[in-house]
């Protein structure tokens, strides 16, 4: 079901939780410094009156997220995620062609002390692993699925920038804000006049799919999300115009 006034589209619901498919876009939660920029907690309080956070997104990451409606649901989802109870996977394109089909990125990370809002690799970092498993491969990027085992602040972002394989598109930890179909369609024309449109101008990361034990019922549930429209493009125009 979709609220498309509010943008909210509901992948599950019961008494006790909520997991949405979360636009990109939209922040988790309220910015610190002007409320007035939509988030989905803000959205769902007036929905739903009280709503906690199980987890966060990125703004410019799509796809699936668990909201609790109780503060015992929130509690032991919580105590779930802390225990890596959760699984978690997301669908990545990422810069350059990874060569390995499995490969698990085991480095610590911390929060950076110059940039704020930054993760750093660190040995003096936290323990953070993320499971990478290729799913198909282009001339120019490579398609991803990462389990994340920890979740750590930008984790996946900063694993991939770390071993070479950055984001396709991540002005923080990449290189581009944006990737064009000319860039990988040998005979693109422009008609004159024009200005070409990005395919994505967004991280180019899904969260796709989430497994775990429904704390009050212990119904197992299994969770995956539709990609959006512009990731969807980026991987049809992909396997058209960049196949290995």
């Amino acid at each position: 079901m979709t609220d498309t006034n509010n943008k909210i589209d509901i992948l599950f619901e019961d008494n006790y939780l909520l997991i949405l498919n979360k636009q990109s876009g939209i922040l988790t939660l309220p910015d610190r410094f002007n409320y007035s920029i939509p988030s989905l907690s803000s959205m769902l309080k007036k929905i739903y009156g009280k709503i906690f956070v199980v987890h966060r997104l990125d703004k410019d990451t799509s796809g699936a997220i668990i909201f609790a409606k109780d503060p015992e649901t929130h509690r032991q989802l919580n105590i779930d995620f802390e225990n890596n109870k959760v699984i978690r996977k997301y669908h990545v394109v990422v810069e350059g062609i990874i060569p390995k089909d499995k490969l698990d990125i085991d480095i610590p990370l911390r929060q950076s002390r110059k940039k704020v809002g930054m993760t750093l690799p660190s040995a003096k970092g936290k323990a953070s692993l993320t499971k990478v498993q290729v799913i198909e491969r282009y001339r120019n990027a490579t398609f991803i699925e990462c389990e994340l085992i920890t979740g750590r602040h930008h984790q996946i972002r900063v694993h991939l920038q770390t071993i070479g394989y950055p984001l396709l598109v991540d002005d923080l930890y990449g290189h581009s804000k944006s990737f064009n179909l000319s860039s990988i369609k040998r005979s693109y024309n422009l008609k004159k006049g024009t200005k070409e449109s990005p395919i994505i101008s967004r991280l180019t990361m899904h969260s796709f799919y989430l497994e775990f034990i429904h704390p009050i019922t212990q119904q197992v549930i299994k969770i995956s999300a539709d990609y959006p429209k512009d990731f969807a493009a980026l991987i049809q125009l992909l396997q058209k115009y960049s196949k290995v």
